[in-house]
């Protein structure tokens, strides 16, 4: 059943801080609008008064920032896909912004606004966290940062308090050379919500893995880093991912995800020997 338009209001701010007023009064955050919209056309939508923060210039940046990468929340998967400092240092966010949605969704849904979505199959959460990013969140009694692996607390469940907005993505820059691997797995090429997806980052010296990170999106409630797997992997033991905790839904199975995110796994291992 389709939402009556005239029911919601769209207040359109002159500032961030008048952004910041209306969500504590209980406004919600509209940015590219790519996951509102379906709400809305299906009659899904709680919330009736929305902020437009499309004038706020100040929230779409990606700029160099001490030894990180400072990503504002309002970055659309294009912005991201095109940046030279994205491609530079962070690879597969590039890849994961281009392998989200089509054109039409890559040039209006912004990095905010799929971490607030908080879905577990989110393309680009599972990169954060193989990047350990952080979180910059504002509100109208100033701002703090936290590690983006605690910021999704359960399924659509946020580490977010009343009247704060994601204010911007920060990811350290790393030392060295890393060796990068996204792979997305859905029932098609493009426009396809994902059944799980990797991403994973390894050093390798001497022919020895001497860090790695390991991520996975669609395999628990919440975009998930496998520290357990990592330390088996770097100790030398027989890695098992027994981290993952897939589901089987209308998307794929328990079976299929168990297996896949193994062969996801072994085939990126398998790759670093070869480094």
């Amino acid at each position: 059943m389709r939402s009556f338009v005239p029911e919601f209001e769209l207040s359109t701010p002159a500032s961030l801080a008048e952004a910041l007023m209306l969500i504590a009064s209980g406004a919600r955050p509209f940015a590219g609008g790519t996951d509102v919209m379906v709400g809305l056309d299906a009659g899904q939508l709680t919330h009736r008064h929305f902020v437009n923060l499309a004038p706020l210039t100040e929230l779409r940046s990606i700029q160099d920032c001490n030894n990180s990468i400072q990503i504002g929340a309002l970055s659309t998967y294009t912005d991201i896909a095109n940046s030279s400092l994205i491609a530079k240092h962070f690879p597969m966010l590039a890849a994961a912004a281009r392998q989200t949605g089509c054109l039409a969704i890559q040039n209006r849904g912004t990095i905010g606004g799929n971490i607030a979505n908080a879905s577990p199959a989110a393309d680009s959460c599972p990169v954060l966290l193989a990047y350990d990013a952080s979180i910059l969140l504002r509100s109208s009694n100033g701002q703090r940062t936290i590690p983006y692996q605690q910021f999704h607390t359960g399924y659509k469940a946020m580490a977010l308090a009343p009247g704060e907005l994601i204010e911007a993505i920060r990811l350290p820059i790393r030392g060295g050379i890393w060796i990068d691997r996204f792979r997305k797995v859905g029932p098609r090429q493009a426009q396809a919500i994902a059944k799980l997806s990797l991403a994973a980052s390894a050093q390798v010296c001497s022919g020895k893995i001497s860090a790695i990170r390991i991520a996975f999106g669609g395999m628990a409630p919440t975009p998930l880093r496998c520290h357990r797997t990592e330390d088996q992997i770097l100790s030398g033991q027989p890695w098992h991912l027994d981290e993952l905790q897939p589901i089987t839904d209308n998307r794929s199975t328990v079976e299929y995800r168990k297996q896949v995110a193994y062969n996801l796994m072994k085939d990126f291992i398998q790759s670093l020997n070869h480094e």
